[in-house]
């Protein structure tokens, strides 16, 4: 054994939202956490940085305050762009809280950070993973400057490219990720880019383009496809000139828009069903665990649940019965996660027909109900696969309320009262 050593309950590498989440709820739990993170925060994170109502939920548990964002914008509805042109507007609920909204991962990621080493993190940053070493007991892993870190488990939420994965070798030969995609951020936008916005392109099926709106008239705009489906992933960069000069598109990001910086492009992996989530006491979560959305490749909601649930598998189990740990952890990602996972993989061979979107989208634009319900299925106000899952059926599972509604009643309640203190003056 190293005479020289930090020693922990979990070691957890990467410091994203996976990453975050399950250090904020160890610590509440009562365990000692370590983050490693090659990266100095506030870094940036290629990402459309759209927050599902899910998400939402999982912030507003975790203590994650949207004022604490400069950029946080919520999100009231969504504009959609078939196939063919035609245009949706889909309205999430009003006066029940947060269903959606916009918050740069720059930001976002950064104040996930502030909140896990609030609640007792520790964090070893710019610090990366190296190796490590599985004993009975604990695990040995070895950073980037030459320190060993004991641990009882390690929770590995670093990423598509997971160093932590390939140090066990367990990954998929030759995997390169399911989703690949594109985004700019762009300033002075026009009057018609303050709508969350998507595109259907036909050629992109069942990819899409995105406008995501931020304040003071800037939007994160981008596209995403299947990796070699309809174009090959070194032409991205041409692709990304033409959907900028596509009328229809430039219509709705102004004329006088223009970009910020440097565009990028990242791989978004979708297959859950075929990584493992564990091994021995390493747990796998997030992008690590291949855990995005495979019809939409978001993946913050699930990466925020696949972190609370592993930091609960090693809990309950406590830090000697790392096989009941991974059993539990096994069965909830299961119930919570892979079923609609699944779904949402039969969805995606779906849509890449146009005729298949087409229809889709007029069935949703039938009528108020059909459209506000769509949105909520679509922004992860339910389950994907609800309907196909009895056992998650219970009165109001298709009426919950959005994100922060309890805060916005109190500062509703607050304001009253300080209008009432100054009408008493």
């Amino acid at each position: 054994m190293t005479e020289n050593y930090l020693s922990t309950d979990v070691i957890i590498v990467g410091a994203g939202p996976a990453g975050c989440a399950s250090a904020i709820d160890l610590c509440r739990r009562g365990l000692d956490v370590i983050i490693l993170d090659k990266a100095a925060f506030p870094r940036d994170k290629c990402c459309g940085d759209g927050l599902t109502t899910d998400a939402l939920r999982i912030l507003d548990e975790l203590g994650l305050r949207p004022e604490s964002i400069t950029n946080w914008n919520a999100v009231t509805d969504a504009v959609i762009y078939s196939p063919k042109g035609e245009r949706t507007v889909l309205p999430l609920p009003e006066g029940k809280g947060q269903f959606a909204a916009i918050a740069p991962r720059i930001e976002l990621d950064h104040q996930l950070l502030q909140l896990a080493i609030a609640e007792g993190a520790k964090l070893l940053s710019p610090l990366g993973f190296s190796s490590l070493e599985q004993f009975d007991d604990f695990v040995k892993v070895e950073t980037t400057d030459g320190t060993d870190i004991l641990a009882r488990y390690v929770i590995a939420a670093d990423g598509m490219w997971s160093t932590v994965r390939k140090a066990v070798k367990n990954g998929i030969e030759g995997y390169r990720g399911d989703w690949h995609a594109f985004r700019q951020y762009f300033a002075n936008t026009g009057p018609n880019a303050q709508h969350l916005t998507v595109w259907f392109e036909p050629d992109l099926l069942p990819g899409y383009v995105w406008l995501f709106p931020l304040p003071g008239q800037r939007a994160n705009v981008g596209f995403g496809i299947l990796r070699d489906r309809n174009h090959k992933l070194k032409d991205m960069g041409r692709l990304w000139k033409d959907i900028l000069t596509r009328p229809h598109i430039k219509e709705i990001l102004g004329h006088e828009a223009v970009a910020e910086g440097t565009h990028k492009a990242w791989p978004i992996p979708s297959r859950m069903e075929e990584l493992e989530a564990t091994s021995g006491r390493v747990f796998f979560v997030g992008d690590a665990m291949g855990i995005a959305d495979p019809m939409t490749g978001e993946g913050i909601a699930q990466a925020l649940q696949s972190g609370k649930l592993a930091a609960s598998a090693l809990t309950k189990a406590g830090p000697y019965d790392a096989s009941k740990a991974r059993s539990l952890y096994d069965l909830s990602l299961e119930k919570a996660l892979l079923r609609d996972h699944q779904f949402a993989g039969q969805l995606q061979s779906l849509l890449t027909s146009s005729l298949a979107t087409e229809l889709a989208i007029k069935a949703a634009n039938m009528n108020s109900w059909t459209r506000r319900n769509f949105a909520r299925w679509l922004f992860e106000d339910y389950p994907r696969a609800l309907v196909l899952t009895p056992d998650r059926w219970k009165l109001g599972a298709l009426s919950n309320d959005g994100a922060y509604e309890s805060n916005e009643s109190k500062m509703t309640a607050e304001s009253k009262e300080l209008l009432f203190i100054g009408e008493n003056e």
